[in-house]
Formats: C-alpha cells, sequence, structure tokens
C-alpha cells in the first residue's frame, strides 16, 4: 500500500525511538549506568514514597520496560499513547525538582509519542489486537 509505505517513513523511526529507548532507560533503573536516577527525585516526594527511592525507581524502570515493549510489539498504537502520558508526567516531577532543562526534553519525547500515536492511527493500527480496525489513510488521502 503507498499510503503505508509513506508512513513507514515516520512511523519505523518513531517507533523505534519510543519501543527502545523506555527499554533502556528502564534497564538502567536497576543498574544505574547512565545516571542515579533517584537523583531525579524530589526530597518532598521521596520522603512520602512507603519504599525507597531506589525501590520505587525499579518499580518505574519496570513500568517504562512493559511500555517501551508495547510499542516494539503489536500495542504500537496504545504503547505510545502511554509513553507519552508517562513522559509528561515525569515532566511534571522534574519541574517540581528544578530540573527544568530535562523537563522540556521529556515534554518534547511526549510530543513525539504522541506523532507516534498518530501516524500510528493514520496506519489504521488497532489499539488492541482484538478491537475493530477504525482509521487508516487512502493512498488519495495521501496524495493531497
Amino acid at each position: 500500500m503507498v499510503a503505508n509505505d509513506n508512513l513507514s517513513s515516520i512511523y519505523v523511526p518513531l517507533r523505534l525511538a519510543f519501543g527502545l529507548v523506555p527499554i533502556v532507560a528502564g534497564a538502567d533503573k536497576f543498574f544505574n549506568l547512565l545516571v542515579h536516577w533517584d537523583k531525579y527525585l524530589p526530597a518532598n516526594a521521596a520522603t512520602m514514597l512507603p519504599v525507597s527511592p531506589q525501590t520505587f525507581m525499579m518499580i518505574v524502570g519496570i513500568i517504562e520496560i512493559v511500555a517501551g515493549l508495547a510499542v516494539l510489539t503489536f500495542l504500537t498504537r496504545l504503547g505510545a499513547y502511554i509513553v507519552m502520558i508517562w513522559l509528561a508526567a515525569i515532566a511534571v516531577v522534574l519541574l517540581v525538582g528544578g530540573y527544568y532543562d530535562i523537563a522540556v526534553r521529556d515534554l518534547m519525547m511526549a510530543l513525539g509519542a504522541y506523532t507516534l500515536g498518530q501516524v500510528s492511527a493514520l496506519r489504521g493500527d488497532r489499539w488492541l489486537p482484538f478491537a475493530p480496525r477504525t482509521g487508516g489513510v487512502s493512498t488519495q488521502a495521501v496524495a493531497r
């Protein structure tokens, strides 16, 4: 299909980026090779947690890995929006902690994840594998 071929130039790199990066960042919550992630948790929030900041970051890591896998598998459309919401929530925490530069970066990544969700919808991807197929772009719509 011409429509899906045209969208693939956008879809494939976005899918790889928003699938692989959350998996790598999530796995790093266990190893802290890239950064010690708990330093981004505001001190007042850390004291309210029922677990240690390190344990909390490991839970965050698991969620990120699952979201990344969703994007890379048959749940790309749903996974993209989960990643978008997740990144926006992280940006809020970063703003509270005073990490404005990183918050802006995460908001821009959230916009990219939203774009992946929209491209996935244009391709006709389903929210869930058993859901009815909706959307999609005809060849004529792409040509316009």
